[in-house]
């Protein structure tokens, strides 16, 4: 049974957070002279001499209405980094308490581990990469507080079994965290519909991939509404930009937009994955749901290195287990994708 009391540190439960002026305000008012701003303006936006909402209830509000979750449960961070390091020291002892993570995966979920100093538990993934559930259940111990689950993941590419998360979901009595980043460029469905079924369950999703806004830094948890009261617990009292948040707002009413880029990325990854295969430089393909593909060539470092010099940038990913011999190429532009092809049909094997 979950129970977050259980799992909260114990300086979190204590934690009397810090109250900002906005934070106290309730209502309308005209005049406001409790924060200490420049009451004159500023040389950008005429708003801009304002703290911001510290809660970014209108980016809130129309997320709510994008993905069909209460306003309550959803948390907006400075980017995904700051959604998974709040995790950590909301709940994480450190020198005491472990995560699992499942690797290859995401990287930032150890590195910010290893900032709060709580021990990485790793559970590789099959052959297949998919999860392997026996060897992350003998992982657990009663000191484990979140088991991290990237799906699409991050190098690999593909969407592991959702009867396999489930099975994660319903025997673990921590945080199961399931990031999301790629979900738009996959036909499996969020789960972001089942945070009413599973309390211990935290969704993070992004808008720096589909949506474009990689420059901005917005990332989003949505979970169920006592830990996203940790979240707020515990985030600095401004953690998005006035300016961060009126873009924002701006771009989540052009939905339509969105699913047309997602709609011609998808088209270009299935484009530059038969492009690719015709290569003699490369091995194998591996399926993708993300805007990327992991592709094994025939010397990843040398092949990284040409591009390079040819002011091409990929990703090495050759030196991580399970993807020994890959590089992560991005899905470009039409342009982008057609420089990358005929630069590696020059290069020598």
């Amino acid at each position: 049974m979950f129970d977050i009391n259980k799992l909260l540190r114990e300086n979190i439960k204590t934690l009397v957070p810090y109250s900002s002026a906005r934070d106290e305000f309730k209502g309308k008012a005209d005049v406001f002279l409790d924060a200490n701003e420049n009451s004159i303006g500023s040389p950008l936006a005429k708003n801009y001499n304002r703290y911001p909402d510290p809660l970014q209830w209108k980016i809130k509000y129309k997320l709510a209405e994008i993905k069909g979750v209460p306003p309550q449960n959803i948390f907006i961070g400075n980017g995904s980094d700051e959604c998974i390091d709040i995790l950590y020291r909301g709940f994480c002892n450190p020198g005491k308490d472990n995560v699992i993570i499942c690797p290859p995966t995401y990287g930032m979920y150890e590195v910010s581990a290893n900032i709060n100093d709580v021990e990485v538990r790793k559970a590789r993934l099959t052959d297949d990469f998919q999860l392997d559930l026996i060897h992350l259940e003998n992982l657990v111990d009663e000191n484990t507080k979140i088991i991290w689950i990237c799906s699409p993941n991050n190098p690999t590419g593909n969407s592991f079994n959702r009867e396999d998360i489930e099975t994660v979901l319903n025997n673990f009595e921590g945080i199961v965290v399931i990031d999301e980043a790629y979900i738009n460029f996959s036909r499996q469905k969020s789960f972001i519909q089942e945070l009413t079924e599973y309390p211990n369950l935290v969704v993070m999703q992004t808008l720096s991939k589909a949506w474009g806004l990689a420059a901005l830094r917005l990332g989003m948890s949505f979970a169920s509404e006592e830990i996203i009261e940790v979240y707020n617990k515990i985030k600095p009292p401004y953690n998005i930009s006035q300016a961060a948040q009126e873009l924002v707002a701006e771009a989540l009413e052009n939905v339509e937009q969105v699913n047309g880029f997602i709609k011609e990325l998808v088209q270009s990854r299935e484009e530059l994955i038969k492009e690719l295969a015709q290569l003699p430089v490369v091995k194998k393909i591996y399926p993708s749901d993300a805007n990327f593909l992991l592709v094994k060539v025939i010397d990843a470092r040398a092949i990284y290195e040409y591009l390079l010099a040819k002011a091409i940038v990929v990703r090495d990913r050759s030196k991580v287990e399970l993807c020994e011999g890959c590089l992560r190429i991005t899905v470009g532009t039409k342009k982008e994708n057609r420089e990358l092809i005929e630069s590696l049909k020059t290069f020598i094997v």
